[in-house]
């Protein structure tokens, strides 16, 4: 059985030098919290902790699909941020705004679920300059939005890690990460996404995306995205509709990738194994390591 590994595979980048040459502390006292490094990344999250959102019945936890976040990469001097904003349909042009007066590019708006109340909607971003400038403006942007900012409340005791989640590790040969009530898998394609001649890590939103929570008992919620090259994505389409998991959303995240690169969301309820083999025979069709 192939075996899929939950760690971000970081790609080493012949333009940008690594996240040790950024000031991270610099970052974090802009944002108001602290991120991860990610090898050559430094990741900050900004869950939608303040919305209450519903699909088929399930609330969705923050960690399953209402994580904003930005990857900053580079120097104190030459950084560059990209990532995904989480909004309500009324923050788009707010958040907007200000993302463009600051010279940031957006590279794309729209679903990644689908019949959710409320809706929400997905920010594409990707900003050039001072890393501090840069943490700046996004903050800024932020305001424009009810996301949470600045440090988040304390953790919740950690949860005891139900049955299912060895049932889905199982099933996908894989070991995926537990935290906040949500078992989440990060699975690097096999070849370099290279985007402005810098090769993108799984930290930077080109691996494949995969997230499952309970939805009530014997049945869990699994949505995410895959990172698909053009031949792979009718394969991923059969296989996910042979086994009863919804297509929600088709579309580009970024502007001058290469290989050119689709993300297909995915949504679908059911017991674990039967979930977990639909999102294994996708897996099956791309080229992943």
């Amino acid at each position: 059985m192939r075996l899929y590994t939950l760690a971000f595979v970081l790609l080493i980048c012949p333009v940008m030098t690594a996240a040790q040459d950024l000031t991270t502390t610099k970052i974090d006292e802009t944002l108001g919290r602290t991120g991860q490094k990610s090898g050559d990344i430094y990741r900050v999250s900004f869950p939608r902790t303040d919305l209450h959102v519903i699909a088929d019945g399930v609330a969705i936890k923050p960690g399953l699909a209402l994580g904003s976040w930005a990857a900053f990469a580079g120097t104190d001097e030459h950084a560059s941020v990209m990532g995904d904003l989480v909004l309500l349909p009324d923050e788009i042009d707010g958040v907007m705004r200000k993302l463009r007066s600051a010279g940031f590019e957006i590279s794309a708006v729209h679903n990644h679920l689908d019949q959710e109340t409320p809706q929400v909607m997905y920010m594409h971003y990707m900003g050039r300059g001072e890393a501090t400038d840069l943490a700046k403006s996004l903050r800024s942007a932020l305001a424009g939005s009810k996301t949470p900012v600045g440090l988040p409340g304390a953790s919740a005791a950690a949860e005891a890690t139900p049955s299912w989640v060895q049932t889905v590790n199982t099933t996908l040969g894989a070991q995926g990460k537990w935290a906040g009530g949500v078992l989440s898998f990060g699975i690097p394609r096999s070849e370099p996404i290279m985007e402005d001649g810098m090769a993108l890590s799984g930290a930077q939103g080109v691996a494949e995306s995969i997230n499952f929570q309970e939805a009530s008992p014997g049945k869990v919620a699994t949505t995410g995205d895959f990172v698909l090259i053009a031949h792979e994505v009718n394969p991923v389409i059969s296989a996910l509709l042979e086994h009863n998991i919804r297509v929600t959303a088709l579309h580009t995240h970024m502007l001058t990738e290469h290989p050119r690169i689709f993300f297909m969301h995915f949504w679908a309820v059911g017991p674990p194994e039967s979930v977990g083999l639909g999102i294994k025979a996708a897996l099956d069709k791309i080229q992943i390591k």
